[in-house]
């Protein structure tokens, strides 16, 4: 294990444990159940015309979404040359700890834009928090003291061109799984939760630029996720391909994360139509069946969130614009206006989705079947927002490209 770069600053009177996870805790890309659902909100009688900005600190680069757990916030992002994951009292901003490694990254040219990283959202369960970085550098972290519990060294000769490990991790029954790994070889490879031992490794295909979900059919657990050229299942137990469909963005850098309700599963991403499909299993041989495709919607780097029987994202047409799809049958049922933004991220609570773009706005919208139907506009950043917020209760953790910011409606 190589030493933190940092000491960890424990401050006096921390204590033993972090609280217990609770149901407005953030814990992992997009949420507790991964769906971009907020379990815990209660809106305001009367939104008011403003937030409250209540504290804002520099953390440095990076794409992952600050993970809340009672009254700490973390966020792992690039400070200089190291990887670094902090920890913060989460009511004053005031720094906990901070540990980090040293790596050294080179952006492609056709990728500078978009920052040094890291891109993928750690995971937090246990009293433990597990993270990759640009390189494919796993780490597991002590959430109490910052200390580096196992790492496991990546390989900067090894990195995927475009994607630079975007797959956030996702805890299994005892693994936590990530895709490791370039291009060509990249392994999707569970670790044991406290040691770090490889449980099992599937070397089918390298990352595309998402993230996993896992959803149970006929008693086995699928863990779907996206690669370079395929969207596939595997058995998130031992990692045994399960089925796989062609997935092939026009542009060649496969995105987004799975929206599933059991059998059925939703997929865009990369430009490419919107589509479900049926995961069933004839005798051992597992299969899927497309049950529609809307060619008209076309979502590039915008996660979708389903509300009620409603699936509500951002489409690249006339340069970002929201809509509205039936579940059931994929007809587009509403679109926005034109010139929304170039990127957002969707997340409901109750009848609301709240959507933060990637301008610095944060949109608060009602459920609806016919229009898109905005509450309030608020502006959260001067800098472009890529991550996904955290909302807590009241709170609102924004990152954009450099610092942190804790918003509160009141």
């Amino acid at each position: 294990m190589r030493r933190s770069l940092y000491v960890a600053v424990i401050i006096a009177g921390l204590s033993a444990i972090v609280e217990a996870q609770g149901p407005t805790d953030w814990t992992q890309w997009r949420g507790p159940a991964r769906d971009g659902v907020i379990a815990s909100f209660t809106p305001p009688p009367t939104w008011p015309d403003a937030l409250v900005k209540r504290w804002n600190v520099e953390i440095g680069t990076g794409y992952a979404t600050p993970i809340v757990v009672g009254d700490r916030v973390y966020q792992f992002s690039r400070i200089g040359e190291n990887e670094t994951m902090t920890a913060f009292d989460a009511a004053n901003g005031k720094q906990l700890w901070q540990g980090g490694y040293p790596a050294p990254f080179t952006m492609l040219k056709a990728t500078e834009a978009h920052g040094p990283g890291p891109k993928a959202t750690p995971i937090f369960f246990d009293n433990r928090l597990y993270s990759i970085g640009m390189t494919g550098t796993v780490t597991a972290w002590d959430a109490v003291s910052g200390r580096q519990l196992w790492q496991k060294p990546g390989d900067p000769k090894n990195v995927p061109l475009y994607t630079t490990h975007s797959f956030s991790p996702i805890v299994e029954r005892g693994t936590v799984i990530f895709h490791l790994g370039g291009d060509s070889n990249g392994a999707i490879t569970a670790f044991d939760l406290v040691s770090g031992a490889e449980k099992w490794k599937w070397t089918g295909d390298g990352p595309g630029y998402g993230s996993p979900i896992i959803t149970e059919v006929a008693g086995t657990r699928h863990l779907v996720t996206i690669t370079q050229s395929k969207v596939v299942g595997l058995d998130a137990g031992t990692g045994a391909l399960l089925w796989e469909r062609p997935f092939v963005s026009s542009n060649k850098v496969n995105s987004g994360t799975p929206v599933a309700q059991g059998a059925t599963v939703i997929l865009s991403g990369g430009g490419l139509p919107l589509v479900a499909f049926a995961i069933g299993r004839t005798g051992t041989q597992w299969s899927t069946e497309t049950l529609w495709e809307n060619a008209d919607i076309r979502p590039f780097f915008t996660d979708q969130v389903l509300a009620g029987d409603v699936l509500v994202g951002l489409s690249q047409r006339n340069s970002g614009q929201y809509y509205g799809a039936d579940l059931a049958s994929g007809r587009l049922l509403w679109t926005s206006e034109g010139r929304q933004a170039a990127k957002a991220a969707l997340q409901r609570a109750g009848h609301l989705i709240f959507i933060l773009e990637s301008e610095g706005e944060l949109v608060v919208a009602r459920e609806s079947k016919t229009a898109f139907d905005v509450v309030k506009r608020y502006k959260v950043a001067d800098q472009e927002t890529w991550s996904q917020p955290a909302i807590s209760g009241n709170r609102i953790f924004v990152k954009d490209v450099s610092t942190l910011t804790l918003w509160t409606i009141e």
